[in-house]
């Protein structure tokens, strides 16, 4: 158990297999954290160093019990990327109560949750990096956001709390604001007519948010983000 661990939470086939690709060719063991099994299973397969574990994040009970298993089977996580995401869209009047809390749990409790059952394994460790993906949303409430919009603001005010309070104690803590549409496969279908330069790659996205887990400690970033070239902002 001599490589360092990072715990991806929020392994899709986009964003989330791209950062656990960069990782593991960083030379880290990588857990891999998402609800569906048979995903992670293919990853495991294609991508060394890789173990997934299946669990719900925003459930207090499994994020103990998958941080445990973790840190049993490859080692205590210096590095979390939380990737988590849950996403609801439509009028502001269609808005359900249900479907605002089902947000708020995927995207800001997870959160708390995973900072909390790892940052004392780093602080036991004395150092730490803590990276979370966001998105425009984070920062604007458009039109039919309003049952997800509010929570990844909520997320990145949380992510600048982390921030502020574990940064003196060596634990690094950045927020990825993704001002783009993602290249997975449900975008392109649905932005068909857009060229390739219209998408952010989940590899170059992956590189970032490696890069900035590694920064040297008398310049971290607290916020990058990132958006295509040619992305009007």
């Amino acid at each position: 158990m001599s490589k360092q661990v990072c715990l991806v939470a929020g392994v899709g086939p986009g964003t989330g297999a791209a950062i656990s690709r960069r990782f593991a060719a960083g030379g880290y063991r990588v857990a891999m954290v998402a609800r569906d099994a048979e995903r992670l299973a293919g990853l495991e397969r294609e991508i060394p160093g890789s173990r997934g574990y299946a669990a719900d994040v925003a459930d207090a009970a499994s994020v103990k019990d998958v941080v445990a298993r973790v840190a049993a089977d490859l080692g205590a996580p210096g590095v979390l990327i939380h990737n988590a995401v849950a996403g609801h869209f439509g009028e502001f009047l269609d808005v359900t109560p249900d479907a605002l809390e089902q947000t708020f749990r995927t995207n800001v409790l997870s959160l708390m949750l995973l900072g909390q059952a790892v940052v004392p394994l780093m602080l036991a460790a004395g150092a730490g990096a803590i990276v979370v993906t966001g998105n425009t949303s984070a920062r604007r409430g458009a039109a039919n956001f309003a049952a997800f919009a509010p929570s990844k603001a909520a997320q990145r005010i949380l992510a600048e709390s982390m921030a502020r309070s574990l940064g003196p104690k060596g634990i690094h803590v950045a927020y990825v604001v993704v001002d783009a549409v993602i290249d997975v496969p449900w975008t392109r279908r649905a932005f068909a007519s857009k060229p390739d330069d219209f998408f952010a790659r989940p590899s170059a996205i992956a590189d970032t948010v490696y890069h900035v887990a590694h920064q040297d400690r008398s310049a971290w970033t607290f916020e990058v983000d990132l958006r295509p070239f040619g992305e009007k902002w």
